[in-house]
Parts: C-alpha cells; sequence; structure tokens
C-alpha cells in the first residue's frame, strides 16, 4: 500500500454540519480531556500492561473521549477477508472475539482498511456509499467513524467508534481518533515484533540444545570407542592412558548433558556438575568410595564449570589410584564445593591415604594429570594449595565466581 507525507481526507457524507450547543469552556475542556486520554494510551503502549489489555484500553478510552456508546477494535483476518471484532465497548455479550464484518470495498471499515483513507458516516441510514454492516442496524448506530490500524507492516484492522445519537464526527473528532489508532497501531507493531524476536529466541536456545545433544552423544560414541581399545590393549600402562582419557572425555560429556537440559546454556550450577562428575567416577573405580558434599545455586559461566569439574576428575581419579596402594587400594575420596564469600567459591578433595612422597611438587612431574589441574587452575584465575593430612592430603582449589 503507497504512503505519502501528505494528510489523506476523509470521506465524509456531503451533509452541512452544525456546530453544538456547548459552550465554549465545556467543549475547551472536552479538547483537554481528549489530549489527556492520548497521553495515557501512549504511556499504556510505552508499559505494555498486556496486549489484549491495550486493546480493552484503546476501545474504553477511544469512546470516552469522543463521547460515543459504541468502539471496537477490529482484527483484519487474510484468510476470510473479514474483520473480527478483537476489543469493544457497548457491545451485547457475544459481539466481542465472536463477530465480524465484511472486510471489502462496499464496507466502511473495509474501505478504510483497504485504502488507508478515514470514514465518516454521520446518517448511516441515508448511506449509499457503503452497505451498513448487520452488526450496527442490530444495535442502533445512527453515525460511525473509522481509521486504520497501521503499523510498519502489514495493517492490523480498523478503530471504529459508533454511536446512537443524531449528532453529527465533525474534523476534530477525527483528528482525535487518528491520533488513538497511530498510538495503538505503533504499539502493535512493538507486539510483532517481540513476538517474532521471542521465537527467534526460542528457535536459537532449541538449535542449542540440540547441538549440546548431538554433541554429548558424539562424545559418549568417543568414550564407548576409548573404552573398547582399552579392553584390547594388553599393556597395562597404555590401557590406564586410556582409561584416563576416557573419564575426561565423559566429564565433557556430562556438561553438555545437562546444558541440553537447562534453560539457561550460558550458566551452570557447578555443585550439581560436580556432583554428577562424582558419580561417574565413583562407578569406575569400584574399590574407592567417593563422599561428595555440594553447596546449590553455585551459579557460574559454563566454561568456568566444565574447568573446574576437569579439575575434580583429575584430583579423584589420582586420590582413586594412588592414595590408598598402601592400604590394599580400598579408602575414600571425600570431595566438598562451596561459596566462601559473595564472589568467590572453593573446591576441596580430600583423602586418608598415604600422603604424598617426601619432596614432591605438584605439577612440577611428567604426571599430564597434575599438570592439566595446574593448568586448568591458572585459566580460572585461582589458588591451589596442598595440605597435608596425616593421614592422606587435602587439595584446595579456591577461585573467583566470574572472571
Amino acid at each position: 500500500m503507497p504512503h505519502s507525507d501528505r494528510p489523506v481526507p476523509p470521506v465524509v457524507e456531503s451533509t452541512s454540519t452544525t456546530e453544538a450547543a456547548d459552550p465554549l469552556l465545556h467543549a475547551l475542556r472536552h479538547r483537554v480531556r481528549q489530549q489527556e486520554i492520548l497521553a495515557e494510551l501512549g504511556v499504556g503502549a510505552l508499559q505494555g500492561p498486556g496486549f489484549d489489555q491495550l486493546l480493552d484500553d484503546t476501545a474504553r478510552l477511544t469512546a470516552e473521549g469522543l463521547r460515543t456508546e459504541f468502539c471496537k477494535v477490529l482484527e483484519y483476518v487474510p484468510t476470510e477477508n473479514r474483520l473480527l471484532v478483537r476489543a469493544g465497548v457497548g457491545w451485547e455479550p457475544g459481539v466481542v472475539g465472536a463477530v465480524s464484518i465484511g472486510a471489502d470495498l462496499a464496507s466502511p471499515a473495509g474501505f478504510a482498511l483497504k485504502t488507508g483513507r478515514p470514514v465518516i458516516s454521520n446518517h448511516l441510514e441515508n448511506e449509499e456509499r457503503f452497505r451498513t454492516p448487520e452488526l450496527l442496524l442490530e444495535h442502533g448506530i445512527h453515525r460511525a467513524m473509522n481509521v486504520i490500524l497501521q503499523g510498519d507492516g502489514q495493517p492490523f484492522g480498523v478503530l471504529e467508534v459508533d454511536s446512537r445519537s443524531e449528532d453529527e464526527f465533525v474534523e476534530h473528532d477525527l483528528a482525535f481518533l487518528q491520533g488513538a489508532a497511530n498510538i495503538l497501531g505503533m504499539a502493535i507493531e512493538r507486539e510483532r515484533h517481540e513476538r517474532s524476536l521471542k521465537a527467534a529466541l526460542e528457535r536459537q536456545q532449541f538449535l542449542l540444545k540440540e547441538m549440546n545433544h548431538r554433541v554429548k552423544n558424539s562424545l559418549s560414541l568417543v568414550v564407548g570407542m576409548l573404552r573398547l581399545q582399552a579392553r584390547e590393549d594388553s599393556h597395562p600402562e597404555f590401557a590406564q592412558q586410556l582409561e584416563d582419557a576416557m573419564l575426561r572425555v565423559g566429564a565433557i560429556a556430562r556438561v553438555h548433558e545437562q546444558l541440553y537440559q537447562s534453560a539457561d546454556v550460558e550458566r551452570f550450577d557447578v555443585g550439581r556438575y560436580i556432583e554428577g562428575i562424582c558419580k561417574d567416577l565413583g562407578a569406575s573405580f569400584g574399590q574407592c568410595e567417593i563422599h561428595v558434599q555440594a553447596q546449590a545455586g553455585i551459579i557460574i559461566s559454563t566454561d568456568r564449570a566444565i574447568s573446574s569439574a576437569l579439575i575434580v576428575n583429575e584430583l579423584v581419579s589420582n586420590a582413586a589410584k594412588h592414595a590408598y596402594q598402601g592400604q590394599g587400594g580400598a579408602g575414600s575420596v571425600w570431595v566438598n564445593i562451596a561459596t566462601t564469600g559473595v564472589d568467590s567459591f572453593f573446591i576441596a578433595i580430600r583423602d586418608e591415604g598415604d600422603g604424598l612422597p617426601e619432596g614432591f611438587e605438584f605439577g612440577k612431574g611428567k604426571g599430564l594429570g597434575a599438570r592439566m589441574v595446574r593448568a586448568l587452575t591458572e585459566q580460572l584465575n585461582a589458588s591451589l594449595e596442598v595440605v597435608e593430612q596425616r593421614p592422606g592430603v587435602e587439595f584446595v582449589v579456591t577461585a573467583p565466581l566470574a572472571p
């Protein structure tokens, strides 16, 4: 539909009009009230009270501003080429949300919709340009005025006021009605944009969840392949290396499993994640009992949660494999995670095993696990403290909640 910056003249029935006999002060107050109503509609459109409520408020306040008994918001239904009464005031029960009128050029509202030109009919009983909708005849409507509800895109419909009185709508009334329609049109367009953005966001969330689901499945496949390889390899040291790799891949797979089940893919409850990791480790090291005490609600970024869980994976695996060698290999490992204040948290891994060898410096040797823990600790901007407990040893990682 072409647009122009020039005002479009209304289609007005050719009958002489007379000025109302109201005193000047009364007319002035009426115009002031109309401006107040437009301001009220503008505030409502910005605050977004809810789309249906906005339609109802527009119908009610527009009727008040034009001192008419009836007003309705008509929504265009393209598949039926009809205008549905979406909201309204003054109508009999069963009209709003159910009754529709034709949207063809022979209908006053249809003409306003298709041409963009406002329509004033002050004497519907003598109207020869348009047919009078059955809805208006049933309610004894004598005069009506229609303007298009136009946003940036496809027209939403028409805003119409109707009255049984013998008075006449004039240009000032049309200006007020068009102002109300313009405000509602902008609100409708905003609602359309918000709905479109919401749909796009939901689609993105779905794709992210699907991606995490597929990554999890792919990593699980890798774990399965490593497990098969470890079973077939006769060299114990190499088989152990495959087992270690399997646990690391499994730790990353678990975060993707939780991500596709979560509404937030950017932030993570690290305590819940580490509980899951320790459950997997307990299944892998049957001779070692792993006890977990995790504070709920420690929310950090997903990347930091993965680094934290990999640290736990390495330290718990190390304790399960080496801490109790002098005690027959069986023992317990305790994992504790909690906040240390408003901006940091700690992860403690403790055993009651043989302790560290004399002169041992963690992360200085050739072992990949210890070097990984050092690197991940630096990545988290965290500190790592090694505390000899006699018996056993405790590793305490303290990290900020945010980078």
